[in-house]
């Protein structure tokens, strides 16, 4: 048995592999052990979530954005981007089609724009849980203080995703402006658990800079800090950013990395990103076959669409909702998996707090 055959076998009977441990996996890696960790990957997945499929529909606010992240198409400095905000009609809109389509959970995403105070977004939330009481409602706004996480939670968001992008403190200054910093990224990440959110941390893979050793950050960080979410896409390049020549991550290596998250942390949710589908057309179904049970459909309008663009090439920017939803089933029923009409909460969510918060 290969060395990488050993750690995975041991990754799978206990949910953990120290530090050496998981960077001599992913120094070892190749095709062979790749197959052995989705399988083994599948299989913890099936035993708690079996073959379902879970949907969220992403709905994009804004594409105003106060921070200047250097890989981002809608970092503030890019004067090329298109700027626009959604209506909280237009959004109760994309929620009522999304309904209609078998979406039991909204994901409300945005730059960090000023306009999405806490009083606007206490009021979307509001509106859309009393429009929709069987439904989740996940956010996505970035970094905001625990008054403005309380309020919104209390208003009836259930869920938060923050993506901490890099556990490396010197990575992370590469990747932003000094005006961030990783310890606030992490200190809210802390804060959203102890409001009581469901949370989503995750990170780039093959941004510029990264090394083995801090995918091994990243690795152990999921793995202490428990999330409920993990959600980590490929790097992949914007025109009109200072990263617009780097190399784009891999689809090899996301999907290796999927396999060993789902081992490291079974009950989690973990999506199979739209960057996986922009980087290979078959991106998304690999990445279900590697460990993955979410995938999120866009509900925005499609006259927006093209202005949310975080990176380039970005795919589903012209399809119709329903397109989209329908499109999704039958890849993923063409794989052998199910997608799921329900909240989709994370299996350490009790049926209690998912009744009371309906």
């Amino acid at each position: 048995m290969s060395q990488a055959f050993a750690l995975i076998d041991k990754l799978a009977a206990e949910a953990d592999l120290s530090r050496a441990e998981l960077r001599l996996l992913l120094g070892a890696r190749d095709e062979s052990s790749a197959d052995r960790l989705f399988e083994k990957a599948r299989q913890a997945r099936h035993a708690v979530y079996g073959r379902d499929v879970f949907i969220r529909g992403l709905i994009e606010l804004t594409s105003y954005c106060r921070n200047d992240c250097l890989y981002c198409g809608i970092r503030k400095s890019n004067l090329k981007a298109e700027r626009y905000r959604l209506t909280k009609e237009q959004i109760l809109d994309c929620c009522a089609q999304g309904h209609e389509l078998g979406f039991r959970t909204f994901v409300l995403q945005g730059g960090e724009d000023p306009h999405f105070t806490d009083d606007v977004v206490a009021d979307l939330v509001s509106a859309v849980k009393a429009a929709h009481p069987d439904c989740a409602i996940t956010l996505s706004l970035g970094e905001r203080g625990r008054d403005s996480y309380r309020r919104w939670f209390e208003a009836g968001a259930e869920r938060y995703l923050l993506r901490h992008e890099t556990r490396n403190e010197a990575h992370y200054a590469s990747l932003h402006p000094a005006a961030m910093s990783l310890r606030d990224r992490l200190e809210c990440l802390e804060v959203l658990r102890d409001v009581g959110y469901q949370v989503g941390c995750g990170f780039m893979v093959g941004s510029p800079g990264q090394t083995l050793d801090h995918l091994v950050d990243d690795l152990r960080f999921v793995k202490e800090f428990e999330p409920h979410m993990v959600g980590i896409g490929p790097f992949i390049p914007h025109q009109d950013t200072p990263f617009a020549g780097e190399p784009a991550g891999t689809l090899e290596l996301t999907l290796f990395l999927l396999g060993v998250i789902r081992l490291l942390l079974p009950q989690v949710l973990l999506p199979a990103t739209t960057a996986l589908g922009t980087i290979s057309p078959t991106g998304r179904e690999m990445g279900v076959l590697a460990g993955a049970n979410v995938v999120m459909p866009n509900l925005s309008p499609v006259a927006v669409r093209k202005k949310y663009l975080l990176y380039d090439n970005k795919i589903c920017t012209g399809d119709e909702a329903a397109e989209c939803r329908f499109c999704l089933q039958r890849r993923i029923g063409g794989i052998g998996y199910d997608v799921a009409v329900t909240r989709g909460d994370h299996a350490g969510f009790s049926c209690q707090q998912a009744i009371a918060s309906a």
